[in-house]
Formats: C-alpha cells, sequence, structure tokens
C-alpha cells in the first residue's frame, strides 16, 4: 500500500526528501503522516496532514525545517527536510489512514553524521 523512499547519509546541516507513495488513489486517504523511531526511542509523530485539506501538523523539534509537500499527480506526499541536526537521526515511517485502517510503510533510514 505504501512505498517509503528517499533515506541516506548527510552531514550535519544538509538537507533529504522522503517520499511515500500510496499505491491507491490518493483521494481516497484520509490523511498521510512521517514518524521516526531513534535507536533506544519510542516512535513520534514528526509532521502529518490531511488529504483533502490544508492544516498540516509538524512537531516542535522539525518546525521550520521540515515541510510537507503535495504531489497528488503521482500519489505521492514528500517530507522535505532541511538544516537536518544529528538528532534527526532515525528510520522514517510514513503512515496513510483510510477511513477506519491504517496502512504503514517500510522504514527508511536518516543518519546524519559527520
Amino acid at each position: 500500500q505504501l512505498q517509503a523512499s528517499g533515506g541516506g547519509l548527510v552531514q550535519p546541516g544538509g538537507s533529504l526528501r522522503l517520499s511515500c507513495t500510496v499505491s491507491v488513489d490518493i483521494w481516497s486517504i484520509n490523511g498521510v503522516n512521517w514518524h521516526r523511531q531513534a535507536p533506544g526511542k519510542q516512535r513520534e509523530l514528526v509532521a502529518g496532514l490531511i488529504i483533502a485539506g490544508s492544516p498540516t501538523y509538524y512537531a516542535d523539534s522539525v518546525k521550520g525545517r521540515f515541510t510537507l509537500l503535495r504531489d497528488y499527480g503521482v500519489n505521492t506526499i514528500h517530507l522535505e527536510m532541511n538544516s537536518l541536526k544529528v538528532e534527526d537521526t532515525a528510520v522514517y515511517y510514513c503512515n496513510a489512514n483510510q477511513g477506519p485502517d491504517a496502512y504503514w510503510g517500510q522504514g527508511t533510514q536518516v543518519t546524519v553524521s559527520s
């Protein structure tokens, strides 16, 4: 249902773009969220949006640095990550909510290190 991609190794201050592509009509999805889980820590919600609406959510730790981009023509939501910090290192997961159901993609590793 979901395909996440775009992770990698980047230096502090660098940028990465993650992509979450859904295999169904994106207009059948209620919302798409990005979560992350660092080693030894709980999974946290990083950012999210409503497909048919404008509101977006960003965790305080990423506000002003991360941006959600809508690319509905290819059923994709991107997470543009700028000014990356070492503490952004984690496995990033996207999930989509479709009615009462929640779907998860495989994680993609983001490592921020010099």
